[in-house]
């Protein structure tokens, strides 16, 4: 290793944010057109669950990887890493690891069995789950041409002593190299790490006000036999460069910044500004950092029909029944465990447990608890667990939205008109229940002979329903009612919300998408050519989503140029065009014809 000095510049650092929300699969190839994901999963359903997503860009190019959480608790590393998970590129590849250590995250320690970054050596071993992530991370480094390692440090890193916060050893807001330089052996090539982080250090300090945040380039020099941090020989950015000859760096925020949303902020400028330099272009980057909220648990009691629990529900059972939870609904896909305290181990998702006593369920994001759920013990004997003594149904089971939902009495709801729903049964579902109809006000489902019993029909919200019939007669709410002869048993409530289409991509002769929302403008020509990408909406089933311009439709992944899609007709210059459902209206925006 040899150390140079700093000369040069870089490119203007790339912050062009759009958000995209894409729901891949485990693993899903587009069209030849189109890029290629990949989501590999490692050792599922334990704590130590290993998610990795490979994204390849339209256009070929190098590979940057990222790793984050392999210390569990650094926040702003994993949450920020997360967020790349879900991009498209234009050009280039990643290679993205959001939570590299999830058990140290869940537990929110460093690492309980040892530092994970300090495992990377050049011999490989297998005797902890820590060093079997550890071999999986180096095969992947091994394909990599750049590595970023990302962190929350101690403190502010400044080369020079200012306080016991702020001095040469402390490591956050800094960008870390091995060396200023690196020469791969038997060859003349030069690694010249640190002028690399200094330019992106150059582009990124302008968008940072704080003259305390401001990142700083830190140079390990980890082979020096004098060096201060002689550990970092074991840790991931030395092993990438020493055995595979690449650059790569660690990137530290403060664990001191005040808020999470500004450390995951000044990693994503960071990370931006190195992929702009290694010519990785993307698409649609995401840059939302919501709170996390549960919406609700897909559980299944004694291996019976699997219901939804909302965050607000108990949970209630026999002694010794089996609980299996198979889902957890979030606004976030990722980092997402069950901990049913008593039973299992800290990530409960996915498996049997047989509950004797009362307990709760623990909703995690990483390490941050979001919800508790009571797992409550009802007493056997008949009916007395299920049928009050008037006789009443506790829950209607209704399938909508893609899940099997427990509907207690009373309770309302919440669909986007144009969803589908079924109503499957009630709970107790009983011999002496043989005469129970469940009627839903305002729907036929057999014109012909309509008894009132509306189990197994397949319910459009749109077009199915009589408004008449809906309380107040607006539209918007319907009654289910359960009867037994003349008895009523139970009543359940369905809220229509109004759909909308949150936005569209539209690229326009392969060049940049655009990204149009209700009552935008656009200026088109009549040569241009459509390709409609990507169409987000309210409802839950998108299938029949389409774009109406002048009476002709075009879905999404399909191409049509504007003179077919407004046919023949020269006498106007301004189009109207529709996002619909069937015949639902959704949205609409206006285009210009120049």
């Amino acid at each position: 290793m040899k150390m140079l000095h700093d000369s040069g510049f870089i490119r203007k650092i790339f912050l062009a944010f759009v958000l995209l929300l894409i729901k891949s699969a485990l693993f899903f190839p587009l069209s030849p057109a189109h890029a290629k994901r990949e989501h590999l999963v490692y050792f599922p359903n334990i704590a130590y669950e290993l998610n990795i997503y490979k994204i390849f860009g339209k256009k070929p190019g190098k590979t940057l990887m990222l790793i984050g959480g392999i210390q569990g608790n650094e926040p702003g590393g994993f949450l920020s890493a997360d967020l790349y998970a879900d991009m498209s590129l234009e050009k280039g590849n990643l290679i993205v690891v959001p939570r590299t250590n999830f058990y140290s995250i869940l537990l929110n320690q460093r690492g309980p069995h040892g530092d994970m970054n300090r495992k990377f050596t050049h011999e490989d071993t297998t005797d902890s789950m820590e060093d079997k992530i550890v071999s999986i991370l180096k095969k992947l480094i091994g394909e990599s041409d750049y590595l970023l390692n990302l962190h929350d440090g101690s403190g502010y890193y400044y080369p020079k002593y200012i306080n016991k916060w702020r001095n040469p050893m402390r490591f956050g807001q800094s960008i870390i190299s091995d060396c200023e330089e690196y020469i791969i052996p038997g060859t003349e090539k030069r690694i010249e790490l640190g002028r690399m982080a200094r330019k992106v250090i150059q582009e990124v300090n302008p968008h940072i006000k704080n003259k305390l945040y401001k990142f700083h380039f830190n140079n390990t020099r980890t082979d020096n036999p004098n060096s201060p941090h002689k550990e970092q020989r074991r840790s991931a950015t030395y092993y990438a460069l020493t055995r595979h000859n690449i650059p790569a760096f660690g990137v530290e925020t403060s664990k001191f910044l005040p808020t999470i949303d500004l450390k995951v902020r000044y990693h994503n400028l960071v990370i931006n500004a190195f992929m702009k330099g290694f010519g990785i272009i993307p698409e649609y980057p995401a840059s939302t950092l919501d709170p996390p909220i549960l919406k609700y648990l897909v559980v299944s009691i004694n291996g019976q029909i699997p219901v939804v629990v909302k965050n607000n529900q108990n949970i209630r059972i026999h002694a010794g029944d089996t609980i299996h939870v198979s889902h957890i609904e979030a606004n976030y896909e990722r980092g997402l465990s069950i901990d049913i305290l008593g039973y299992g181990d800290i990530n409960d998702l996915r498996k049997d447990y047989r509950i004797t006593k009362e307990t709760t369920l623990i909703v995690r994001k990483d390490n941050q608890e979001i919800a508790e759920i009571p797992i409550r013990i009802s007493r056997r004997g008949g009916e007395s667990g299920e049928r009050d003594r008037t006789g009443k149904v506790k829950y209607l089971v209704i399938e909508a939205k893609g899940h099997r939902i427990l509907l207690s009495n009373g309770e309302t709801l919440d669909v986007v008109e144009g969803d589908h729903l079924k109503i499957l049964d009630v709970i107790p579902s009983r011999p002496t229940f043989s005469e129970i109809k469940i009627n839903f006000k305002g729907f036929v489902g057999n014109w012909k002979n309509n008894t009132g019993e509306d189990r197994g029909y397949d319910i459009n919200t749109s077009s199915d329903l009589m408004a008449r019939f809906s309380l107040q007669k607006k539209g918007k709410v319907y009654k289910i009612i359960v009867t037994e002869g003349t008895n009523v048993l139970g009543k359940f409530f369905v809220k229509l919300n109004p759909p909308r289409f949150d936005y569209l991509v539209l690229k326009i002769n392969d060049c940049s998408p655009k990204v149009l929302r209700h009552g935008d403008r656009i200026k088109l020509s009549r040569g241009d050519e459509l390709c409609l990408e990507e169409m987000q909406t309210n409802l839950y089933n998108k299938h029949r989503v389409y774009l109406s311009i002048n009476g002709h439709n075009l879905k999404p992944g399909e191409k049509q140029s504007m003179a077919i899609l407004i046919g023949d007709s020269v006498a106007s210059s301004s189009y109207e065009a529709f996002v619909k459902k069937d015949s639902l209206l959704l949205g609409r925006f206006n285009i210009c014809l120049e």
